[in-house]
């Protein structure tokens, strides 16, 4: 199995050894449900539907990018939308595109979408899980 050596920034850059070593191969990671918090726990987006995608997205790529991947790495999407109706779409999409230019990828994968009763908290309106191939 190939391994890739790393002296990540932060630490020390030592010439003669690497701080990390990281054998590639196929590794699949399993998101759980993103919703519009920050990494504080705060609401984003109270009553935004728009909004509450974007930041459902940002959030997948944050908890991609503490394991070495990035939203590139998204196999599949699953999207809850509280009381879905068609004419959420251009606000889905709009939200979409948002996240997409903030993380400069390629928004399009494997979606499914489902309209459901409620989420977990009484002010989310969208929660995004995701699955991921990390190489």
């Amino acid at each position: 199995m190939p391994v890739t050596l790393i002296n990540p920034e932060g630490l020390p850059q030592p010439e003669v050894y690497r701080q990390l070593s990281v054998a590639t191969g196929s590794q699949l990671v399993f998101l759980a449900g993103q919703v519009a918090r920050d990494a504080d726990g705060q609401p984003v987006g109270e009553g935004d539907f728009a909004a509450q995608v974007e930041q459902c997205y940002l959030n997948v790529a944050t908890a991609l990018a503490s394991v070495g991947g990035s939203f590139d790495d998204v196999a599949k999407l699953t999207v809850y939308v509280v009381d879905w109706t068609p004419e959420k779409m251009p606000l889905l999409g709009e939200g979409v595109s948002r996240a997409a230019e903030r993380l400069g990828v390629d928004p399009a994968k494997p979606i499914t979408l489902l309209g459901v009763t409620a989420l977990g908290e009484p002010d989310l309106l969208v929660e995004v899980e995701a699955t991921a191939v990390l190489p």
